[in-house]
């Protein structure tokens, strides 16, 4: 199976260990991978700030950079929503929206590609510890995805999860919110922080990055001793093959 990557710009930037955890474990999971060196950011910032006609060039770029794939897979609930959105954008465009469809429909986040597209929900990791794990907003809420990163993580041996109180909550983040509401997004990483140290969880877990590098952050300021970890980290550590299940390609 091939599966073009769609690093996102944080990954990209700021974590490319993340990045390599997510090539390792769909390789091992049988996927052929490959990276088109042409994709750009998704158009999220500026769409989000009001700036649809600046938007159009990105997502133009990222329609022909993945044009040829068969599957686009991207650590980020977040940027893979933004994909679903061109549809939207592109409504009534004879050449665009056609595109814009063909994208959306090949599009998915990480995990939810794993467990729903692969059928695997046990990739063989282990990590001993303590977790818990945040839900981003645009995961949940506009990509529809919630179940795919807890399948996952509760067949990692070793690893014990305790439930995030107010889940659902933004951590303040938001994209550009964080930017444009400095004062509103910290009270709200505040209470997700403190959520966080209720739980007694050693790792925090999301799998959108500029989630973790909100919480993260704040967390390291308050002198809390908590690491983070995206998901595709969770899933590579300490791999045993033999111990995949699921339905892995052939």
């Amino acid at each position: 199976m091939k599966v073009s990557i769609f690093s996102t710009c944080l990954v990209d930037l700021m974590t490319p260990n993340v990045g390599k955890a997510m090539v390792e474990v769909l390789e091992r999971l049988g996927c052929e991978i490959d990276f088109p060196a042409s994709q750009v950011c998704c158009g999220q910032p500026t769409y989000n700030s009001g700036y649809l006609e600046d938007s159009k060039l990105a997502m133009k770029t990222m329609m022909l950079a993945f044009e040829h794939s068969d599957y686009v897979v991207g650590p980020s609930g977040s940027c893979i929503a933004m994909f679903h959105e061109y549809p939207k954008v592109f409504k009534g465009d004879p050449e665009w929206g056609l595109k814009a469809v063909a994208l959306k429909e090949k599009s998915y986040e990480f995990t939810q590609f794993i467990v729903r597209v692969l059928g695997v929900t046990d990739v063989g990791a282990s990590l001993e510890g303590t977790a818990t794990y945040h839900r981003s907003c645009h995961m949940t809420r506009l990509l529809g995805e919630k179940e795919t990163p807890y399948q996952l993580l509760e067949q990692v041996r070793g690893l014990q999860l305790e439930p995030l109180k107010n889940s659902d909550n933004c951590c303040g983040f938001g994209g550009t919110f964080s930017v444009k509401m400095p004062e509103i997004s910290q009270q709200m990483v505040d209470e997700k922080c403190q959520c966080v140290k209720d739980t007694g969880a050693d790792i925090l877990i999301s799998a959108d990055m500029g989630c973790l590098l909100n919480i993260g952050g704040r967390l390291s300021r308050k002198g809390e001793p908590v690491k983070i970890m995206h998901i595709a980290e969770v899933l590579n550590h300490t791999v045993h093959p033999a111990a995949v299940k699921g339905g892995i390609p052939t």
